[in-house]
């Protein structure tokens, strides 16, 4: 098994060291760095260099610059997405939005991570877990999003929170670690 197919299974994986995914992200951060250093206003080639990055675009997009990413193509977006500045994914696994996501500044998304053994880990060990966001959530300025992590539909995730576990459907969740504070009713069409 390649060291990729490893990463792709949630396999302990060598990160630091294969060439083939030392090629990946070189060849990503290239497109990041062309990406970022676009005129703001050049809104037809961001766009097109996204869709090129990144694994599936749904629809509409929009990612304030400056932008990161480890291979992007492990990336997933539905309709209506938007992610202003700084928004770091390290996507050794898949990262999944869905419709609807709003990101504030200088929030992260890591699959990312790695062996409490201090000798595995100077070996350049690592694991990737997926983590998926669903329709209609708001995450706030500097959310940090960890490994393995679901985050349910319509949910707002407070801003500065660390997500470490599941935040279930229609709450609000806030903290370090992030909790949930309260659930939100959803008002049906009918009753706006």
């Amino acid at each position: 098994m390649t060291e990729k197919e490893k990463m792709l299974a949630g396999m302990i994986y060598d990160a630091n060291y294969d060439p083939q995914l030392i090629e990946e992200r070189m060849d990503c951060k290239e497109m990041c760095r062309d990406y970022n250093d676009l005129r703001p206003k050049a809104v037809t080639e961001r766009e097109t260099l996204l869709r090129k990055m990144l694994g599936k675009v749904k629809g509409n997009i929009l990612i304030e610059q400056p932008f990161y990413c480890d291979y992007g193509y492990n990336i997933r977006v539905g309709e209506n997405f938007y992610a202003n500045f700084n928004l770091v994914i390290l996507d050794g696994a898949p990262v999944t939005f869905g419709d609807n996501v709003f990101i504030a500044p200088n929030c992260g998304f890591y699959t990312a991570g790695h062996p409490v053994d201090p000798a595995e880990r100077n070996m350049g060990l690592e694991y990737a877990r997926p983590i998926t966001v669903g329709d209609n959530v708001w995450i706030g300025a500097g959310v940090q999003v960890l490994p393995g992590v679901t985050i349910g539909d319509n949910c707002v995730i407070g801003a500065g929170s660390v997500v470490v576990k599941d935040i279930p459907a229609n709450s609000v969740a806030v903290g370090n670690p992030c909790k949930v504070v309260k659930s939100i009713q959803i008002k049906s069409s009918a009753d706006k």
